[in-house]
């Protein structure tokens, strides 16, 4: 038995896993590290440039996150929960250092800068998606503050949750246009932090893909909601209109056809799997969290749309309780998590087309073994 296996032949992962009940965040972003090395080695300069200047920010962005984590400072929260939400919207200047000069705040008439009415905007939509479907009162559900930080850095292409915050970079206009642009993009992120204050999903391997997919979907039912569309009208697009027109793509990653959102001579081409026969091993990308978050995802594509009608509603409804019920641990895989929404299927909705449109999703994807009375906890 390999010496890093427990007793069940599950592989620990020590040098990464935070103590048991330890509230950590991680420092994560709507673009794929990926994607950006893919572009750093571009012969243009003009594309593999801010890629590069990206990616070594995002790298020391990501070990001061682990210091904070290890030091265990909590994020803030709100005095008391509300169902309004408190937004402050700062200008970063094109500077790293945040948040930034304070340019609107919660019931401030809109600004002249699209990019900071975009990111106001989308912090509601988020917290009105969370408050209406889910009872949830912001990300803590304790009324915590919604900040975000527009103009981040120069030409940086990327969107991130720090733990505390929302921070935006412009793009570089050569392949990535304002990260303000899409609401699921800012829904995403802002998804990270329910999941670091309820399942706290560890980011790595296969709960590191968990707590990806958890952004996605959430990100993509936000904008779902925003634009009132059914499970079978959405495009179950994340990221669309972040692309330029320069770039042979739609998105960054379709839930619907996890693999085609791009594929682009310098972008690469779009390595998401839909199904376990296709699952990425890899030690790149805290173990493939932004490539194999498309079997998760996939597998919610495909209970919404056999439940049909609102995909925040029914679907939503159960993955968020497992998300948020307590039963969920932070090293959980794939199939710990399919069975939980088998069982929480039961248990909201009892043996009907609930259970069986989620037990078939996770079998479309190729995760069978579910036991058949899951539903009795």
């Amino acid at each position: 038995m390999d010496a890093n296996a427990n007793a069940n032949g599950r592989k620990t992962r020590l040098a990464t896993r935070p103590a048991r009940g330890h509230r950590h965040t991680t420092f994560c972003t709507i673009v794929p590290p990926h994607v950006l090395d893919k572009l750093s080695h571009a012969e243009d300069t003009s594309l593999a440039d801010p890629a590069r200047r990206t990616l070594e920010h995002d790298a020391l962005q990501r070990t001061r996150r682990r210091i904070t984590t290890v030091r265990g400072v909590p994020a803030a929260r709100a005095a008391a929960p509300s169902d309004k939400p408190r937004r402050t919207i700062y200008d970063a200047q094109h500077r790293t250092s945040l948040p930034g000069r304070k340019v609107r705040g919660e019931g401030d008439q809109a600004s002249g800068d699209e990019s900071v009415n975009r990111a106001y905007d989308g912090l509601g939509a988020t917290f009105e998606l969370f408050l209406k479907a889910y009872g949830r009162r912001s990300i803590d559900d304790s009324g915590l503050p919604l900040n975000a930080s527009v103009h981040y850095s120069e030409d940086y292409n990327n969107a991130f949750w720090d733990g505390e915050q929302m921070v935006f970079g412009d793009g570089d206009g050569e392949v990535f246009l304002d990260f303000t642009i899409p609401v699921d993009v800012m829904a995403h992120e802002l998804t990270h932090g329910v999941t670091q204050y309820t399942a706290n999903l560890e980011y790595f391997g296969q709960s590191g893909a968990l707590n990806e997919s958890m952004s996605d979907v959430f990100g993509s039912l936000v904008k779902q909601h925003v634009l009132g569309q059914s499970a079978e009208e959405a495009d179950w697009l994340i990221g669309a209109g972040l692309l330029t027109d320069r770039v042979t793509g739609v998105a960054l990653r379709s839930l619907k056809a996890p693999g085609t959102a791009y594929d682009d001579d310098v972008l690469g081409k779009d390595p998401q799997p839909g199904t376990m026969d296709d699952y990425v091993h890899t030690s790149r990308d805290n173990g493939g969290v932004h490539i194999n978050s498309g079997i998760p995802n996939h597998a919610f594509y495909l209970a919404a749309t056999a439940l049909g009608g609102n995909a925040w509603e029914r679907a939503g409804q159960i993955w968020y309780d497992v998300l948020t019920g307590g039963d969920l641990a932070s090293d959980a895989e794939f199939a710990d998590f399919a069975q939980l929404t088998v069982a929480a299927a039961h248990t909201r909705y009892g043996e009907g087309e609930e259970q069986s449109a989620v037990r078939d999703a996770w079998a479309g994807v190729g995760i069978t073994d579910l036991r058949a009375h899951v539903g009795a906890r």
